[in-house]
């Protein structure tokens, strides 16, 4: 009924495990009522691409896909190029690449799975998709596309290539708790849903693959959303210049909004943190209240923001960082910045 995970020659092949009809329809009533937040990232294997690396796929001689598979392989490589919010490689089809992707009984595939890959970056990878009723312990395999209606039961080419696109990538399989109440934050998984179990045709990396794809590989620049299954500490520092000014003078305050310096924040440490909200803040010098004059504007540099003000009297300030709702970056404070004002 489970399929387990491949080792040979030490090239990893990934196995999809399988769920009978009666546990699909268990786990779909399950995360229909639930809401909790994911493990984390998508564990990964050892070996990265280069940054935006093109890669390219083309069909196994002997061994081509039949054209209504060839359509959802090449779909799910257009999927995963534009849902990697990242600088993970991108897939296309090209006609003689020596990436191969194959179908049929001379799948290298573990016993009971339904496909599987091999990856050697920056060289090569591989990627099998087991034939149309192949016979396993619990039953015959249906690919949804090889139906005019699709049965339920079935599984979409698309979305199952995509995630070994995913793992072409560097992703492994998702870390979900007992009984996969978030199974939906991850497409990369252990378990594969048929239909209609929930997640069965999703066509995109959810937001936990995105986590990763983004540790391993970068944001695609640093005005892009951090996704919400990372959870990022910021660091805001505030200048003013000048620090001393006449009364009735400008001074213009400077904030720097990064990610924070942490290992284990691999390429997005210190990250500029460009076009969100941060606000500027004001207090007489020696009193405790806070005013908020207001958000600060983008900077020539990005991650900075800037607000020039007139003063009349000593003044402290500022930076504030709210934690975004939509995005897993955590919030931030400035120090205080002082400035003089003299006669």
């Amino acid at each position: 009924m489970i399929a387990r995970m491949l080792f040979s020659n030490g090239a990893r092949s990934r196995s999809i495990r399988v769920l009978a009809c009666a546990m699909a329809a268990w786990l779909t009533l399950l995360l229909g009522s639930a809401s909790v937040t994911a493990h984390g990232p998508d564990p990964i294997f050892s070996g990265r691409w280069n940054q935006n690396q093109s890669l390219g796929f083309s069909w196994r001689s002997g061994s081509v896909p039949p054209s209504v598979y060839q359509a959802a392989i090449r779909a799910s490589a257009a999927d995963a190029s534009a849902s990697r919010a990242s600088q993970a490689p991108t897939f296309a089809y090209s006609s003689g690449s020596s990436n191969l992707v194959g179908y049929g009984a001379g799948a290298t595939c573990s016993t009971l799975g339904i496909a599987c890959f091999t990856r050697n970056p920056t060289t090569s990878f591989t990627m099998w998709m087991r034939e149309q009723g192949h016979r396993f312990d619990w039953g015959l395999l249906r690919w949804c596309q090889a139906y005019s209606t699709w049965p339920d039961g079935c599984f979409d080419v698309e979305n199952i290539m995509l995630d070994e696109f995913g793992h072409v990538d560097i992703l492994g399989h998702h870390v979900n708790y007992d009984g996969a109440p978030d199974y939906l934050d991850a497409l990369v998984q252990t378990v594969s849903h048929a239909k209609p179990a929930a997640g069965w045709s999703a066509h995109a990396f959810a937001r936990c693959d995105i986590a990763s794809l983004q540790l391993q590989y970068d944001m695609q620049g640093w005005g892009a959303k951090y996704s919400t299954c990372l959870t990022l500490a910021t660091t805001l520092t505030l200048t003013a210049s000048p620090v001393s000014i006449v009364k009735g003078g400008t001074t213009t305050l400077t904030a720097t909004l990064k990610v924070a310096d942490n290992t284990a924040y691999v390429r997005l440490a210190l990250n500029p943190v460009a076009l969100r909200s941060v606000t500027l803040q004001r207090r007489p010098a020696g009193t405790t209240a806070w005013t908020t004059v207001g958000a600060m504007a983008s900077g020539s540099t990005s991650g900075t923001y800037a607000t020039s003000i007139s003063l009349s009297a000593r003044t402290e300030f500022r930076a504030v960082f709210a934690k975004p709702a939509d995005e897993g970056l955590l919030a931030a404070t400035s120090p205080t910045v002082a400035v003089a004002v003299g006669q």
